[in-house]
């Protein structure tokens, strides 16, 4: 899901450990569109001297990827007051429902002897006085507490049939060390990391399927090349150098690899077949042939087609065709300039940047309706979005509190927010 302000870009280039804790019954929830936020208890975790510190951070950060997942609302403190036993040992189930709680999730913290956190938590269905998943017992660094609470987090939305969230990362370009590097973090903006220590710019960062690999574009070899990032071994594989490269996209399997290059003259949509241990590039197929700049990629969750940016009809536009390249027909309407498709995990959805009264704004197409949205409108340059894996939030680059920084959104529009601050930041890309 490649999404970028490449059209822009491209012209410029032209131009120049877990255990179980016990065998208990578990019950299977699943979320539907439409459906009221789940009322949800997360009382303090139990701790004791110096793990109160630990419980209390584990908790706060737990309880705000809760309140990010729009599942949730997580019930006041002030209604915990009416509970008289917060003994996570001892549920008296009726006291939770008396206060509204659907679920209840409880936690225990201390530390064992060599110093590492043990975080014991469990997850109950309020009314059916049943366990929803079951309970756990971790023991990890106390550099990992963060981990702890996305880790848990996660499981409680794989328990409602939905897809985890708070373990992804974001990766994006960053020119806080004075140079346009790729840097990694977590969904929420912590745990800032630099990938990539060159003296030159790397661009456009592609999250592979398996969130192990990251395609980006470098000028490593004088000119704008797609490699391939091995995110944990740090090895780099080169995929295209002929020409100007930008914009690469993988397919949903992994196996490929589209990008947008100039290598037989003109600003095309190819396709790179890619084999994984050791990574190795295959056959590349040329998919567009006009004299139109064609960019930006991104494919279709089943993989089918390809959306992407061309101004064949005399603007940038976004088109859609077959995964072949035959069957090119144009989505976008109304504004003279379009641009940076991302296609949505959920696959009911393309959003793209718009440039309407010389203001660009996100706009939302739906392909079931063929309707659009507007996601954005803060006056300012609001570019380059990347969907969560649920699909229910877009991170993008904007300009809006001056700077270039990452944003974060719900795709109602509510819950604006910054993730980055130090530096210019922008071309995010969120993994699966």
């Amino acid at each position: 899901m490649k999404k970028t302000f490449i059209f822009s870009a491209l012209l410029i280039l032209l131009l120049g450990g877990a255990r179980p804790a016990g065998a208990q019954q578990e019950v299977n929830l699943l979320i539907k569109d439409g459906m009221p936020a789940i009322a949800f208890a997360l009382p303090s975790f139990a701790a004791s001297g110096p793990a109160q510190a630990m419980a209390a951070e584990i908790h706060d950060v737990l309880e705000a990827d809760l309140k990010y997942s729009r599942i949730f609302q997580v019930l006041p403190k002030s209604y915990y007051a009416y509970i008289k036993t917060l003994d996570p040992r001892s549920i008296v189930y009726k006291d939770w429902e008396s206060i509204g709680a659907a679920v209840l999730l409880t936690g225990e913290v201390s530390l064992a002897a060599g110093g590492d956190i043990v975080f014991e938590r469990n997850f109950y269905d309020v009314k059916s006085q049943k366990t929803i998943i079951p309970g756990k017992r971790y023991q990890a660094k106390k550099t990992d507490l963060r981990y702890l609470a996305h880790k848990t987090a996660d499981e409680i939305l794989k328990a409602y049939s939905e897809k985890p969230l708070f373990t992804s990362k974001i990766a994006f370009v960053s020119n806080r060390d004075g140079n346009d590097e790729l840097y990694m973090m977590d969904y929420d903006g912590a745990n800032q990391t630099r990938l990539t220590f060159n003296k030159v710019t790397d661009y456009t960062p592609a999250w592979s399927p398996d969130a192990a690999h990251i395609a980006y574009m470098s000028y490593q070899q004088q000119t704008a090349g797609i490699y391939i990032l091995d995110v944990y071994e740090g090895k780099r594989t080169a995929v295209s150098l002929r020409g100007g490269n930008f914009s690469p996209a993988w397919s949903p399997d992994g196996k490929k690899l589209a990008f947008s290059s100039t290598f037989e003259g003109n600003a095309e949509i190819y396709v790179a077949d890619i084999e994984f241990g050791p990574t190795r590039v295959g056959r590349i197929r040329r998919l567009t042939f006009n004299p139109s700049i064609d960019t930006a990629p991104t494919w279709s969750p089943n993989g089918r087609e390809i959306a992407f940016t061309s101004d064949r009809g005399g603007t940038p536009q976004i088109y859609i065709m077959d995964v072949d390249g035959s069957n090119v027909r144009r989505i976008s309407m109304g504004a003279s300039w379009n641009d940076s498709p991302a296609w949505s995990p959920t696959g009911d959805r393309i959003v793209y940047v718009a440039r309407v009264d010389n203001l660009f704004d996100l706009y939302v197409y739906s392909i079931r309706s063929t309707s659009f949205q507007k996601l954005t409108e803060t006056n300012a340059r609001n570019e380059s979005p990347t969907w969560s894996p649920d699909g229910r939030h877009i991170v993008f680059t904007s300009n809006m509190k001056g700077g270039t920084q990452l944003w974060s959104v719900d795709l109602d529009g509510a819950n604006l927010r910054p993730l980055t601050a130090k530096g210019d930041n922008k071309l995010g890309d969120w993994s699966n």
